[in-house]
């Protein structure tokens, strides 16, 4: 029987083991369409066991991140009632107790309910709500000590505590992963910076040959990119800081007390360190997600930055003879099961992949966040999904590329050189002393005979020996003049 069965896979209850079946023992559980049975160990209830069985889509429940901060709005939600006298203190004891094991991790097992459900995530704040009912009976000893309707859900709705999970779950791992993965890389971008200061290198435009730099110069604009990036996730935290908490069903708030929102947004604040705000407007905050929107566009952004840059040091590692091989790459692993001894970018190929896929993700949240209709978006479990698994790709592959690749990196300072003063574009220095058409003509026979731009100038008698020299000079070239 497939609904049946399905659930039970889905949670990983069905074991094989030599052919047989490990058997699973059930209750009844009953809600307002009848009895459903349930397996007997899960936490959940009816609501939860039909959502399962409705659901069985990809088989990926909502990230952990955002169950684990679903289990924290609760106990702050409890906290908030029993101060405000909306249940009793011992009720919101239990709750709180509950509630926490789920923010620690402890209870993550027992949100099954798939990533494709009810767009508002109903199912899945009826999944914390039953979870945290049955887990306080188990800690009282009293089966029916806490609702999962009337205590634990008091003065909520699934479409204001889900926004503001959304929200503090993401500026959460905002802050706690993607912020020091990148801070991590700019560092060792910026000692990179420092360490190749006096290497002198060609430019390049248009994957043309161009004017010289420092490959310290070519890092500096690497690492001011990590720094704004740095930012840009600031401002994503920032962004993130008005809940929809308070707004209960359409934003008016019904069922829930005037101070309720306000009260939950300082505990949290006070909790996390990050501050919270109760929305200037609960019809906009449920409405409508545009601040997932625009982070979402951050996080895009960060994504094109970190491609540049992983993409720019594979062409300069390129080689090792047939390259640019500028740069030296360190070694991590065999790149061929055919060619012995090649290595590959293997990092930078990881990164941009990742990169992609964040790209992908993004996507998917500003077409979610057109799906705003009247007082509710319906795309909740959906962005949940592809933001936390945006920050989470993004964090992890930052932080490899930087251990991996980038604080390993070797500048090859003879062959930059030598491509820099092979280069024809070093006659872009001489313009100041010969007229660009001039120096256009001989860049050209230079090209032509195979000659250096040296030899041809002072065959031409253009310039003095001494004068040449200051002039193609590469310290020089790496500033502005006058």
């Amino acid at each position: 029987n497939l609904p049946t069965i399905a659930p039970l896979i889905q949670w990983g209850f069905l074991l094989f083991r030599d052919s047989n079946v490990i058997t699973i023992n059930m209750r009844t559980e009953n809600d307002s369409l009848g009895e459903i049975r349930v397996p007997d160990e899960a936490l959940w209830g009816a609501s939860t066991q039909r959502a399962v069985e409705n659901f069985p889509i990809s088989g990926k429940p909502l990230p952990e991140p955002f169950i684990r901060s679903l289990g924290l709005v609760k106990a702050l939600a409890a906290q908030a009632n029993a101060d405000l006298g909306r249940i009793s203190t011992e009720k919101s004891a239990l709750i709180q107790r509950a509630a926490r094991e789920i923010y620690a991790g402890k209870l993550t097992a027992h949100f099954p309910v798939d990533v494709f459900q009810t767009g508002s995530g109903t199912s899945t704040n009826m999944n914390a709500n039953e979870v945290i009912a049955r887990r306080a009976a188990q800690l009282s000893g009293n089966a029916k000590a806490v609702h999962p309707n009337d205590d634990v859900n008091c003065g909520q709705s699934s479409n204001d505590i889900i926004p503001t999970v959304l929200h503090v779950s993401l500026a959460l791992a905002l802050r706690d992963d993607l912020h020091p993965a990148l801070g991590r890389l700019r560092k060792a971008l910026t000692r990179k910076q420092a360490e190749f200061g006096r290497i002198y290198k060609i430019g390049r435009t248009h994957l043309m040959d161009a004017t010289p730099l420092t490959m310290g110069q070519e890092f500096s604009g690497y690492a001011a990119q990590v720094d704004k990036a740095v930012a840009r996730v600031g401002r994503a935290i920032a962004l993130l800081g008005e809940l929809a908490v308070g707004g209960t069903s359409v934003g008016t708030g019904i069922n829930g007390h005037a101070e309720f929102g306000a009260r939950v947004c300082a505990l949290l604040s006070e909790e996390t360190g990050i501050k919270f705000c109760e929305a200037a407007n609960h019809f906009e905050a449920q409405g409508a997600r545009d601040d997932c929107v625009e982070v979402a566009g951050i996080l895009a952004t960060v994504a094109v930055s970190l491609t540049k840059i992983a993409n720019d040091i594979r062409w300069l590692g390129s080689g090792p003879r047939a390259g640019l091989a500028e740069l030296k790459l360190p070694a991590t692993q065999p790149g061929s099961s055919i060619m012995p001894g090649k290595v590959n970018p293997v990092m930078s190929e990881m990164l941009v992949q990742v990169c992609i896929y964040v790209q992908g993700l993004t996507h998917s949240v500003v077409m979610g966040g057109r799906d705003g209709h009247f007082e509710l978006n319906v795309t909740l479990p959906l962005m949940a999904h592809c933001l936390h698994d945006a920050v989470h790709c993004l964090a992890n592959g930052t932080r490899v590329f930087a251990e991996r690749c980038v604080e390993g990196l070797v500048a090859d300072e003879a062959h930059c050189r030598q491509q820099m003063e092979r280069s024809l574009m070093l006659v872009t220095a001489l313009n100041p002393h010969i007229g660009y058409d001039q120096a256009a003509s001989v860049a050209k026979e230079a090209l032509a005979s195979g000659r250096s731009l040296r030899t041809v100038v002072l065959e031409r008698g253009l310039m003095t020996v001494d004068s040449l020299d200051r002039a193609l000079d590469p310290a020089t070239m790496t500033k502005p003049h006058g």
